[in-house]
């Protein structure tokens, strides 16, 4: 089933879908900077655009663009910063 996610005021929205990859969400962000938890392991390609992005421990951020893909652990908190709208592919493990 197809479910639609809004977060921060509508400035983040995902369509979630599973298939036989697994889990999986397709969303486009506004300009802005945001902070994500994750209760699984997170692989998130950009498709669009480009996120700089801030994982745990890390002390630099990293610019993440169109095509690269960038995994996040499980139960952790992470920072994004979108310089313009992007769009990503999020893959649940």
């Amino acid at each position: 089933m197809i479910k639609v996610n809004e977060y921060f005021d509508r400035q983040v929205c995902s369509i979630a879908f599973a298939n036989a990859q697994g889990n999986a969400t397709v969303g486009v962000m506004e300009a802005g900077e945001y902070e994500f938890g994750t209760s699984c392991v997170e692989c998130m390609t950009v498709v669009s655009g480009a996120l700089d992005v801030l994982l745990p421990n890390a002390i630099e951020w990293k610019t993440c663009k169109q095509g690269e893909t960038f995994i996040v652990p499980a139960n952790v908190r992470f920072k994004v910063i979108a310089r313009e709208q992007t769009a990503y592919l999020c893959c649940y493990r």
